[in-house]
């Protein structure tokens, strides 16, 4: 099961960037260093009586083939920080659209802090969808695989609604951590947002988190629910 998760999950994402190949190579413009940082959602959500905050920021530093990219994400509400987890990942681009990553991930909740080595794909696939696909070893041969797409759709060219999806699948069941075997969670998401200028866009949105097999059943048993729906509201920004 470990290992069907981390080939599949390469071997079908992987001809997703084959129609975005080049036959002349990848053209390097320049050697100088530059930079870019998104901060995708920085929101306070509102659902089932609870609110939270929610962040998901990454960016990265380098050349136009070479870079070191990094990830991170979490949510909290005033009581207790959730779940937190960061990326530290060096990139190579594969074609104009695509980067081949690999690094570590290094989740801080729930639970103790554990480390997994990562590799993956990301980029722009045909009809301007942006996805990232990684596969996860941690210790005691845990494994995890997540795929993570977007699409901007603009109604106006500054009103963007951009649907979004996240789907985890785990290799073995982690019951301190509320994961259970196979496809674990999906969060379903849709925010519209207004770009005052191109860096910055204030949005709101809903997202909708449903829990699968053993992990909706160790929910239940958690006293939580299988599946929540939570409205958003928050800022873009990016430099």
């Amino acid at each position: 099961m470990s290992r069907w998760i981390v080939v599949t999950t390469l071997l079908v994402l992987w001809p997703i960037a084959a129609p975005a190949q080049e036959h002349e190579g990848h053209a390097t413009h320049d050697n100088a260093v530059h930079s870019f940082v998104l901060f995708d959602q920085l929101e306070w959500q509102r659902g089932d009586g609870v609110s939270r905050g929610n962040w998901d920021t990454r960016g990265w530093i380098g050349r136009d083939r070479d870079r070191i990219w990094f990830r991170t994400e979490g949510d909290g509400s005033e009581a207790s920080l959730d779940h937190a987890e960061a990326h530290v990942l060096y990139g190579r681009a594969i074609t104009r659209w695509w980067d081949l990553v690999a690094g570590v991930r290094q989740d801080f909740r729930p639970g103790p802090a554990q480390t997994w080595a990562a590799v993956g794909i990301q980029g722009l696939a045909p009809y301007w969808f942006d996805v990232e696909a990684t596969a996860y070893v941690g210790a005691a041969g845990r494994t995890h695989a997540r795929l993570e797409a977007d699409y901007d759709l603009l109604l106006t060219n500054r009103l963007i609604l951009q649907p979004t999806l996240v789907a985890n699948f785990h290799g073995k069941s982690d019951p301190e951590r509320g994961i259970g075997a196979g496809l674990s969670t999906t969060e379903l998401g849709l925010r519209l947002r207004y770009e005052i200028r191109r860096e910055v866009a204030p949005y709101v949105g809903v997202t909708w988190d449903q829990r699968f097999g053993a992990t909706a059943d160790l929910a239940e048993a958690a006293g939580e629910r299988e599946a929540g729906v939570r409205f958003a509201t928050g800022l873009r920004l990016w430099f």
